[in-house]
């Protein structure tokens, strides 16, 4: 069985030493002091460790049921489920105002690691949740939100999205669901959605859906589409349940991983439903939900990798095979644990500078997503622009990171036994879902690269040139040098974009996906030189654990001498243009 261990050390690191979050003038952040935040990690921590850890392989075998509409969750789901509403997690960043805490966004993804870690399959019903929470709250009525948002906070109920039908994934303008208007201003909403997560379940008493529909006589394509809460059971005008409603769940998908999790086909057959935001607006409210959901997506990579890195790393610290080329190193044993072998060395290094880095990425993408709630404009750019790249990049990199990590268990990492293959399986939805990382990479070149000219772009690019500038040092060299580098074939990319792309549209798109990995780089590389500078400077200062300190440095010098290299070939093939990809005749194929 695989075990789990919060990494609460590293992430009050990246909180506290790397983002300095007690620091930051963004509302609320100065309430996260040290002791504070210290706290809540280990409490988060132990639950994750004790609770929702034991239940991940369970919900893997048991998967769950549909019995007469009605789905049954894996054993000892709904125990862990009241465990995190008694907590009040669900509503951790929520508005106090209809009982959540109040806390920072960034807070949140802090204990959202750990949580996807343990059990990414359970973790998905109140993430969901969250996601529903905050587009009711961006766009509902003073009602709606009086209506839905403190029971959801509370866990009492949960909510969903439904975007994509049978016919439809990505281009939402060709949904057939309708929304017949009702004279008391409801709407009749009829259609089927499919690849519901958390669709239907026995967790809460209400489940409150997000439905993308179309208004007879709007206009066409996603000019169109209008979003309508349609709650399981209709909510009485003194809060009290009624009527079951016209949805059903109408099978569930037998999938590759997250069987924890019911992914549901939903039957809408004039269930009554509300508008939310405008008329046609649809769009606007459900990307509320899109946005934070790509973030959480990328959030899910990272924290599947990580698991998966502290068993691999655990095995190899005890798995005793071959001997050091150097020199034994167990002399007393018939072996030497292959922790010593340099390419299983490699793996592990890969591994681990990923996750670190990722983590670190990750939670400053959070803070600027605090900064822009708060009227930062610029934070608010920034944050649209590393989107898709967060999500995109971090789960290719975190299912590698879970390939790498079964490889290192060798033939025990294939088996069920030591749980190595559900984190691979797991981790593979990552890059499919909210958007495929083909969508995010055309997302990122074709709308976020622009926007506004390119300011979003640019001030990034000055980002990394004045850090570099300002940390032109000797003991800074080895960090900022490959950082320039990165950056520079990062600039090249997107100047070969504005040339070729006018006038040859292919020849960007051609380039997108390596364009998003070439960033991604950089900015895990930005996030590895910030790293080594805290760390340089808090030992000089004899200040925390040396080892600690240590340990990063020699993570960040992998980093930049054999991951970050690779931005120079991404550059190569965004370079090659699109004849090497669209040549091909498509009857060849």
């Amino acid at each position: 069985m695989p075990s789990y261990t919060a990494p609460t050390r590293d992430i009050q690191f990246v909180l506290q030493d790397l983002l300095a979050i007690a620091r930051s003038p963004v509302p609320g952040h100065a309430e996260l002091e040290p002791d504070f935040t210290a706290q809540v990690l280990e409490e988060a921590g132990r639950l994750s460790m004790e609770v929702l850890a034991p239940l991940n392989a369970v919900g893997d075998r048991q998967g769950c049921r549909l019995e007469n509409g009605v789905v049954r969750t894996p054993e000892g789901f709904r125990e862990a489920y009241r465990q995190i509403c008694e907590g009040g997690w669900i509503g951790l960043d929520c508005d106090p105002d209809y009982g959540g805490q109040g806390m920072p966004y960034v807070l949140n993804c802090a204990v959202g690691e750990m949580f996807v870690s343990a059990n990414m399959a359970f973790n998905m019903y109140q993430g969901l949740s969250h996601g529903a929470i905050s587009a009711i709250h961006a766009h509902g009525s003073e009602a709606q939100k009086a209506t839905y948002l403190p029971k959801m906070i509370a866990g009492d109920w949960s909510g969903t999205m439904n975007l994509t039908e049978p016919h439809c994934g990505t281009d939402l303008g060709l949904i057939r669901t309708r929304a017949e208007p009702q004279d008391d201003g409801s709407y009749a909403i009829t259609g089927q959605k499919i690849w519901i997560s958390a669709g239907e379940h026995d967790l809460t008493e209400n489940i409150v859906h997000l439905v993308l529909a179309k208004i007879p006589g709007g206009p066409e394509g996603v000019k169109g589409i209008s979003l309508f809460i349609v709650p399981k059971f209709l909510v009485n005008g003194d809060g009290s349940l009624g009527d079951r409603n016209g949805v059903t769940c109408g099978g569930l998908e037998e999938k590759m991983g997250i069987h924890g999790n019911a992914t549901c086909v939903m039957h809408y057959d004039g269930a009554r439903g509300f508008l939310i935001g405008e008329m046609h607006k649809g769009m606007r409210a459900m990307f509320t939900m899109m946005n934070e959901a790509r973030l959480g997506v990328g959030l899910q990579g990272l924290a599947q990798g990580a698991v998966a890195y502290q068993n691999a790393a655990a095995f190899a610290r005890d798995r005793l095979q071959g001997r050091d080329a150097t020199g034994a190193r167990n002399p007393d044993g018939p072996a030497d644990p292959i922790i010593v072998h340099p390419d299983v060395r490699r793996g592990l290094m890969m591994q681990k500078s990923f996750v670190e880095g990722g983590r670190a990425l990750v939670l400053w993408g959070a803070s600027l997503i605090d900064a822009a709630h708060a009227g930062d404009e610029d934070a608010e750019a920034l944050v649209s622009l590393l989107t898709p790249v967060i999500k995109g990049f971090l789960t290719d990199k975190g299912f590698e990171t879970t390939v790498l990590a079964q490889q290192t268990l060798g033939g025990s990492g294939f088996t069920r036994e030591w749980g190595l293959e559900q984190f691979v399986r797991d981790a593979r939805i990552t890059m499919i879902y909210e958007g495929t990382n083909g969508v995010q990479s055309l997302d990122l070149v074709a709308r976020k690269l622009p926007a506004k000219g390119g300011k979003a772009v640019m001030a990034f690019f000055e980002m990394v040139k004045s850090f570099c500038k300002e940390n032109d040092t000797e003991e800074m060299a080895a960090f900022t040098g490959p950082l320039k580098a990165a950056s520079k074939d990062l600039q090249a990319a997107g100047m070969y974009f504005m040339q070729e792309g006018m006038k040859n549209p292919n020849a960007a798109l051609s380039g997108s996906y390596d364009f998003m990995h070439l960033f991604g780089h950089v900015a895990l590389g930005l996030m590895w030189a910030r790293m080594s500078k805290v760390a340089l400077e808090k030992r000089a200062a004899g200040e925390g654990d040396p080892a600690f300190w240590q340990a990063k440095l020699a993570t960040a010098r992998f980093y930049m001498a054999r991951q970050l290299p690779a931005t120079a070939l991404h550059l190569s093939r965004i370079r090659s243009g699109a004849e090497p990809v669209m040549e091909l005749a498509e009857e060849a194929f």
